[in-house]
Order: C-alpha cells, then sequence, then structure tokens
C-alpha cells in the first residue's frame, strides 16, 4: 500500500475521519469529504513521465466527474520537492514527443479545470513542477522552497505553458528575466512578486493547504464553476466574451437551490449549507 509522508498522513487524517485511497504506480489519490488530494510520488525528485501524465489525466477525470469533490490539491511526496519537471528519460525511451505534447494539455486542462485546483508546493518546483504550479487556481509554498523555470541552462525553453502563464502572474518585463536568467527564487520572493499566493512555516504546510480548501469547499460549487469559467473567459478571450459567460453563469445560478439557501441564511442569520443544486 502506498502511502504519504506521516506529515501529510496526520493533516489528513486531522481533517476528517476517512480517507478513500486509489493506488497508482506514480502518484496517490485520495479523497476526504469535499477535497481530494493527488500526490506525486516518486521521490525525491518527482519528475514527470508519460505514465504520471496518464495517472494524472485519469485522476482529472474522475475529479471532474465526482459532484462530491469541490476542491482539488496537488502536492508532491516526501520533504525535498514539489516536482523537479519533466522526467528527461522519457527522451531516451522514445517517449519524449508524447509526453511533451501531453503534459501541455493537461497542464492547460487543470488552468480551466471548474474546480479550484491549490498547488501544495512542499519544496522545489523547477520546470514542469513550476509549470505544473502556474497552471493551479493557488499556489501555497513551504518556506524552505524555491521555484522557477530553469530550462534555458539546456537551451531549451519551457514547453508546458510556462512561457504564457508566468507573463500572466508577473506581467512580461519579470517573467522574461525570471525565464531568461533562470532564476531560482526561495519562497518569500515568490510572494513578495506574486508567483504564489502563500508561504506556510516548514512543518505546516498541508494544514494550511487543508484549511483553505475546507473553506473552499463550503462556498457554493455552482456559483464558484462559472466564476471560474467567467474568469478564464475573459483571460483567453478577451473581456466581451468574458462578459457573456459572466452573464450566462449569473443566469443559471441565479436559479439554483443554492442562491435560495444564501438568501435564506443571510436573513435567518446562519451558516449556508451549500448542496451544488
Amino acid at each position: 500500500m502506498l502511502s504519504v509522508s506521516g506529515q501529510k498522513r496526520q493533516a489528513l487524517l486531522d481533517y476528517g475521519k476517512e480517507i478513500k485511497e486509489m493506488n497508482f504506480e506514480n502518484i496517490l489519490y485520495q479523497k476526504e469529504n469535499h477535497v481530494a488530494v493527488l500526490t506525486l510520488n516518486r521521490p525525491p525528485a518527482n519528475a514527470i513521465n508519460l505514465d504520471t501524465l496518464l495517472e494524472i489525466e485519469k485522476v482529472l477525470n474522475q475529479a471532474e466527474e465526482d459532484k462530491d469533490i469541490r476542491v482539488l490539491v496537488i502536492t508532491g511526496a516526501g520533504d525535498k520537492g514539489f516536482s523537479a519537471g519533466f522526467d528527461v528519460t522519457d527522451i531516451g525511451k522514445g517517449k519524449g514527443h508524447i509526453s511533451g505534447p501531453k503534459g501541455q494539455e493537461l497542464w492547460t486542462r487543470i488552468d480551466r479545470f471548474p474546480k479550484p485546483v491549490i498547488a501544495a508546493i512542499n519544496g522545489y518546483a523547477f520546470g514542469g513542477g513550476c509549470e505544473l504550479s502556474l497552471a493551479c487556481t493557488f499556489r501555497v509554498m513551504v518556506e524552505s522552497g524555491k521555484i522557477g523555470l530553469p530550462e534555458l541552462n539546456l537551451a531549451i525553453i519551457p514547453g508546458w505553458g510556462g512561457t504564457q502563464r508566468m507573463p500572466r502572474l508577473l506581467g512580461k518585463t519579470k517573467a522574461l528575466e525570471m525565464i531568461l536568467f533562470s532564476k531560482r527564487i526561495p519562497a518569500r520572493e515568490a510572494l513578495e512578486i506574486g508567483l504564489v499566493d502563500r508561504v506556510a512555516r516548514d512543518g505546516e504546510l498541508m494544514k494550511d493547504v487543508l484549511e483553505m480548501a475546507g473553506v473552499l469547499a463550503e462556498r457554493p460549487p455552482l456559483a464558484v464553476r462559472a466564476v471560474l469559467k467567467a474568469v478564464n473567459t475573459g483571460i483567453e478571450k478577451g473581456f466581451e466574451e468574458g462578459n457573456k459567460a459572466e452573464t450566462e453563469g449569473n443566469a443559471l445560478v441565479g436559479k439554483s437551490k443554492d442562491a435560495l439557501e444564501g438568501f435564506s441564511a443571510f436573513l435567518e442569520k446562519r451558516k449556508p449549507d451549500f448542496k451544488g443544486e
């Protein structure tokens, strides 16, 4: 039976009564209440090969269809690294031409995922690992970690969306500085420039992330989905298309049972209980 580190398992156990596990060769997948956790399980580097990508794809399929899951957390096994990125041994095995496009496809899918995705960056996040975190809705990084896109050191460039997503977060000039100089920056600096959203103390990453996920899981699922779609549409297709998506989302959630519950709870001065209906 595959297992995560003691610190992560304790955090998950503290979060609820039962952990449901699905076993894979390269990842771990656990579901507790409304939060699912995908752990890259190839320590110490948690490098991502084609087999890992195909397992991630299965998890994304399951998590998207499972109405009980409202938040997905992605992290890495061990205490050293989230992920060092693409496993270059795939090239020697003749799989590089497949894993390259597949990684870009899946990171784009995570970027557009209809549920919030939190990257729990438990150490270094370089190359494709950094790009994976950039595709997530939120990034929480342990204070001892480092992050960056060092591909130019090998005379290659980021290939899983890094050239597109990093400028969205940092602006053109700062992103180019990070990429062209292959900078690997510590967590506090990453927080200052907006590359990560929160920094957790060593040993408290999963506790902080699961608390954050728990709050998100209590938000109205249909409204969350509508917001994610509207924001992503506006970023990718422009203001007018984003406005259309916002209008469609408003029409959808306005007729929902959750909207009625939200107004009723407000008037009755109680905490709402959203069902995603």
